[in-house]
């Protein structure tokens, strides 16, 4: 019992002092913790730390920073609140893709490849899961090169559950891994809603393979690696000083310019502008959007790496974004159309949701209300307008969302990120704007030359689209021999 007074005493005093304790903003969304000065020799370390230190450790838990260093902490494992929290965001960003966007993209093609849509995302989890761990994390965050990692990390090597430290100070490194996975399946899980109905499962998977190693990992590294160069808040050499909390350039704009260039480069569907192609279901459609809206939060808020301010600073604005988002879309249709449409509100709030991805953790509630009117405005143009002046062939409208609301969101974090909302604004404000143009044009450029050189490799290799007969018949029996719906 006698041992036990130290520790309860550390505990009482901790939560005595609770209320006068000013928890930091943490800095960045994918911010590994700050390299740690060597520990200091065993001899010189404290059997048992003191009292103090023992408060100390639970200060930096409650304030999510580093422990103190050189000091034999009673808490060296996982923070059970942070962690926790981000492994229920791991769990709701893979949620985003099973089922949420399998039934957002599923319900929005017709009723012969509703299963294909489905099949496709599943599909994307195995493969990209494979690829992860065999060596994407490593090549995502390993090394020291600027633009892409090395195999340090390779299968998981000198990973452990109770590890912290790879992506921030509570976290298991584990989770933290598992967390990054789910947005590297979801990324090119959306790059196929542009080509829906007319390009190849077997493609669909060579093309997401090759994808991942010329534009996600090497993008995602350079963005939140610690040694990026487009990493303005973890690397003080970063060639491009920019910012993005939780994926506007690695995840929508890298997916969504190359679901541009992939549907031009595959050409249209068969009947496209001669016979009316509309949503099979739009009950599907507005459940899967339901649940894209509940998993952001974690694929947002959850980019803090633990439960603290600036994660509820993301939590506020993606919630004020994106339900701004889909009511200006509606009401753009209500005024342009004479009605406003459930695919309209749909479109918005996803439109809202994707603008204000880079920014949630850098903006004020203020800033998300502007970018949730931006996001029902400029993507509405792009799917109304624009799409049809150029005659592509954006099945499910993912460029017109996902790629021009990426590319806007990512501007409007450069105007609009306050470092009352988060201190690291303060040191990157002066320029930042540009460099949010030069991040832009340079994911752009990455996306489109990529996806070209890979489109052409698919097609001399497997080929890209199916027959004009199994199009025709549907890729649900043509490519999985199943039909979503037996309606005799």
């Amino acid at each position: 019992m006698c041992k036990s007074k130290p520790l309860l005493a550390a505990l009482t005093a901790a939560f005595l002092i609770g209320g006068t304790i000013a928890v930091p903003s943490r800095v960045y969304a994918q911010e590994a913790p700050v390299a740690e000065e060597a520990a200091a020799p065993a001899a010189a370390t404290p059997a048992e730390p003191t009292l103090e230190q023992r408060v100390a450790d639970l200060e930096a838990y409650i304030n999510n920073v580093a422990r103190t260093p050189d000091v034999a902490s009673k808490v060296n494992v996982p923070g059970h609140g942070h962690n926790a929290w981000q492994m229920a965001s791991t769990a709701l960003v893979l949620f985003m893709t099973l089922p949420g966007l399998a039934l957002f993209y599923g319900g929005l093609v017709r009723v012969k490849n509703v299963l294909s849509i489905l099949a496709m995302c599943m599909g994307i989890v195995g493969l990209v899961s494979i690829l992860w761990w065999l060596c994407g994390y490593s090549l995502t965050f390993g090394g020291s090169n600027p633009f892409i990692g090395d195999l340090s990390f390779a299968m998981f090597k000198g990973m452990s559950p109770g590890g912290v430290g790879a992506g921030y100070y509570w976290i298991s490194d584990y989770v933290w891994a598992m967390f990054q996975l789910t947005f590297a399946i979801i990324t090119p899980a959306l790059i196929f809603g542009a080509t829906a109905e007319r390009m190849k499962f077997s493609a669909v998977l060579l093309f997401t393979g090759i994808w991942m190693f010329l534009v996600y990992f090497p993008l995602a590294h350079m963005v939140w690696s610690t040694s990026g160069f487009l990493s303005g808040p973890l690397n003080p050499d970063a060639g491009i000083k920019a910012i993005d909390f939780a994926g506007g350039t690695v995840v929508h704009m890298s997916s969504c310019w190359t679901a541009l260039v992939l549907c031009l480069f595959l050409g249209p569907r068969s009947g496209f502008g001669r016979e009316p192609m509309p949503p099979h279901s739009m009950v599907l459609c507005m459940i899967g959007t339901g649940m894209l809206y509940v998993g952001w939060f974690g694929f947002n808020a959850g980019s803090a790496l633990g439960a603290d301010a600036i994660a509820s600073n993301a939590f506020t604005t993606t919630m004020l974004a994106a339900s701004t988002g889909g009511f200006v879309w509606a009401v753009m249709e209500w005024f342009s159309k004479g009605h406003p449409s459930v695919l309209g509100f749909c479109s918005g709030i996803v439109a809202g949701l994707v603008v204000i991805t880079p920014a949630c953790g850098f903006v004020t509630p203020s800033g998300a209300m502007v970018i949730g009117v931006a996001a029902g405005i400029i993507p509405f143009l792009a799917v109304t307008y624009l799409k049809k002046a150029i005659g592509y062939d954006d099945a499910l409208d993912t460029f017109g969302v996902h790629g021009v609301g990426g590319t806007l969101g990512a501007l409007l974090t450069g105007l609009l990120a306050d470092e009352s909302a988060n201190a690291v604004v303060g040191t990157l404000k002066e320029g930042l704007f540009f460099n949010q143009v030069k991040a832009v044009i340079l994911t752009i450029i990455l996306s489109v030359v990529a996806t070209v050189i890979i489109a052409f490799i698919v097609k001399m290799v497997i080929g890209l689209r199916p027959t004009p007969e199994s199009e025709l018949r549907g890729l649900d029996l043509s490519d999985h021999g199943e039909e979503g719906y037996i309606l005799s």
